[in-house]
């Protein structure tokens, strides 16, 4: 009896949806709505989701492919986050307009900037077409159906395939860039408070898309007009307080809550260590050579965060894992599961077959994670590839150049090939790869000097005014075809197609066995509602943090010699004379403007840039970060420490108004 009373213990945090946890399809928000007005929703299902009338999903697009958007007026106004847009800001940044390190503000429609190859898709609707498969209809004909409408459109699996939705999207190609503040603001704290608490950035930026006459999506021209979104979201500028319900709407893209402990050891014992430890020296070559050039800093900017933003996450995974003994409680909710599952054909030996699969794929699957953490991050090789082309894009080709500079490409071409020999299983080193190193002389640090000045990729410049000939004899070619890795990469090892295919029957002996436990399915970048509330949480013993931050802590850390750190100085000024305007509030007994909070959403990356809404619809903040404590929650949700961070939507306003000047923006939106 003390054996299965601490067993009931270990595996508690696995059974059921645990207080806030969770990410609903939207179209069946309707199983959900009596908890969330339990919890202080004022709103209706059809208010969240509807394909009859205009509802809050037509207020939320899917940003740049990767983040989450919102509209906020009439004229197709659209908040993200800072780092959301950051590639946007980025390329159209340069030495003598720095938009990354000096803001942007568009002081009227006609000085917003068009960014090229940007996109933003709006959910039109979404239909379970699990039966229509099972009686015989092919997919690719039901997304053509949906195409044939003018709509792109996918469909997506749910719970591993035994469910399937189809998804159709409006994608809107002209976005052009209204309004980003400086990144001492929208990226404060830099990498250092990435996913930390307390947090004091503004990461937020501003986008407008614009549609042709008929309010339909086209392609830039200067005749199109601010698209009209049929719903877009109000702005609360009343605050919040602990206890507050709040919802995310936005696009999860992936987490893994019902991987077998397999998979989670293998995440926190090898995969993450692993890449961690490649991507700390790739960061520590960038850092050292923004610190001596502004040119480089701005070429490097973007790929800096990219890269030290799963670098960070990871480590909080791993401590995350291991800090609630993540491996020890999916293996005894296993044990508990065999032991129903005996005696029962479909279900009683899956385990073990499961684990077999593992076991065939894992060396592969980590030699693919390591090809794409070390060689397949050489831009040598792929320009090489671009160059040599038949027709070459030069426009494309251009901007790649645009962000490369040779020194720092040289280094880190060094690094990963020795980080790639360091960590290659033995047996697996390409031979292709190690015939070049022997020819150009033997070691790593000859041949990559060799390569280098001898690669007619190595600039823009030489690379036009070679032959095709000598393009097509480029010796960076034999680098890049050393990895390309002759097995399809998935999103994370329970992908893996030999692995994949058990666990649509483990998803379904599970909704059998667990009856008491809500299921949701996976995060794969499709709409989702998370809610929970506004709540602080103890960091440690005796240590709480609260929800909100407010502009005292940024005075606190503002520090002129740090870049990250230096904020602007109309920011100083303010603080100084207190001038906050409507903004102030008073906090904890200050006067002052609050910045960030936090609440106890599931969230993970896509859910960038999301509305943060109230019981009423709501906007009271723009979702960018988890704690870093949090980060296992694509793994494991705690809920006593689980927490997403968001930009107040009140210092989002503030910003724009006293630090850009910019209120006529203010004015487009309804505040209140």
């Amino acid at each position: 009896m003390k054996r299965i009373v601490l067993t009931l213990l270990a595996c508690f945090s696995l059974l059921g949806a645990r207080a806030d946890e969770g990410m609903w399809l939207p179209a069946l928000i309707g199983d959900r709505i009596k908890d969330m007005r339990e919890k202080g929703f004022k709103l209706s299902a059809e208010d969240i989701y509807s394909i009859n009338k205009a509802s809050m999903k037509d207020a939320v697009v899917l940003f740049d492919g990767g983040c989450t958007g919102e509209y906020v007026s009439e004229n197709g106004l659209l908040l993200t986050n800072h780092h959301c847009g950051y590639d946007a800001i980025q390329q159209l940044s340069s030495v003598e307009n720095d938009y990354l390190t000096n803001g942007f503000w568009a002081k009227s429609q006609q000085e917003e900037l068009p960014v090229p190859g940007l996109n933003v898709m709006r959910l039109v609707r979404m239909e379970d077409v699990t039966e229509r498969l099972a009686a015989g209809e092919k997919a690719e004909d039901i997304v053509a159906e949906a195409k044939s409408e003018g709509y792109a459109a996918n469909i997506q699996q749910m719970y591993y395939g035994n469910q399937q939705f189809l998804f159709v999207y409006e994608v809107f190609e002209d976005v052009r860039l209204v309004a980003a503040p400086p990144s001492s603001i929208g990226k404060f704290g830099g990498d250092t408070d990435n996913w930390i608490w307390p947090r004091h950035t503004g990461d937020f930026s501003i986008f407008r898309v614009y549609a042709d006459e008929n309010n339909r999506p086209a392609k830039y021209s200067a005749e199109n007009r601010p698209y009209r979104p049929a719903r877009h979201f109000e702005i609360s500028t009343k605050g919040v307080k602990e206890g507050d319900f709040t919802m995310i709407y936005g696009f999860p893209g992936n987490t893994q809550e019902y991987v077998i402990s397999d998979a989670v050891e293998y995440v926190a014992e090898v995969s993450d260590p692993m890449k961690i430890a490649l991507r700390t020296e790739r960061l520590n070559i960038i850092s050292e050579a923004q610190s001596k050039s502004v040119e480089v800093r701005i070429k490097y900017a973007a790929k800096h965060a990219n890269i030290a933003n799963a670098w960070k996450k990871w480590q909080g995974e791993v401590l995350g894992i291991k800090r609630l003994g993540t491996v020890e409680k999916k293996r005894a909710y296993e044990r508990d599961f065999e032991a129903w599952a005996k005696g029962k054909p479909e279900y009683e030996n899956l385990l073990d077959s499961m684990r077999a699969a593992y076991d065939n794929v894992k060396d592969w699957y980590y030699m693919g994670e390591l090809y794409s953490e070390t060689g397949r991050t050489i831009l040598l090789g792929q320009l090489a590839k671009l160059n040599s082309a038949e027709q070459p894009r030069w426009d494309v080709i251009e901007g790649i150049y645009g962000d490369y500079d040779v020194d720092v490409e040289r280094e880190l071409t060094r690094c990963v090939l020795k980080g790639f020999e360091r960590y290659c299983l033995a047996g697996w080193f390409p031979a292709t790869l190690q015939a070049e190193i022997e020819k150009y002389g033997g070691t790593i640090d000859a041949y990559v000097d060799y390569l280098y000045e001898n690669s007619p990729s190595v600039s823009l410049q030489k690379a036009k005014a070679a032959t095709r000939e000598e393009l097509l004899a480029d010796p960076a070619h034999k680098l890049r075809e050393a990895f390309v890795f002759e097995k399809k990469m998935y999103r994370n090892i329970s992908n893996v197609p030999e692995i994949e295919q058990w666990y649509r029957t483990y998803m379904k002996a599970l909704r059998e066995w667990d009856t008491e436990r809500a299921f949701y399915p996976d995060a794969n970048l499709t709409l989702r509602v998370a809610y929970g509330s506004v709540a602080g949480y103890e960091y440690a013993d005796g240590e709480y943090h609260h929800p909100v931050t407010t502009l005292e802590g940024i005075m606190e850390k503002d520090n002129p010699e740090i870049y990250d750190y230096n904020i602007p100085q109309v920011l100083r000024d303010i603080y100084a004379s207190k001038d906050y305007g409507r903004w102030g509030v008073m906090v904890g007994g200050r006067y002052t403007v609050p910045v960030c909070l936090l609440a106890t959403n599931h969230t993970t990356g896509g859910n960038s840039g999301s509305p943060i809404i109230n019981g009423r619809g709501q906007l009271i903040g723009i979702n960018f970060d988890r704690t870093w404590r949090s980060t296992m929650s694509d793994i494991e949700f705690d809920p006593t420490i689980c927490r997403n961070i968001s930009v107040d939507i009140r210092y989002v306003l503030f910003v724009i108004d006293k630090v850009g000047g910019a209120s006529y923006l203010i004015e487009e939106m309804d505040l209140k």
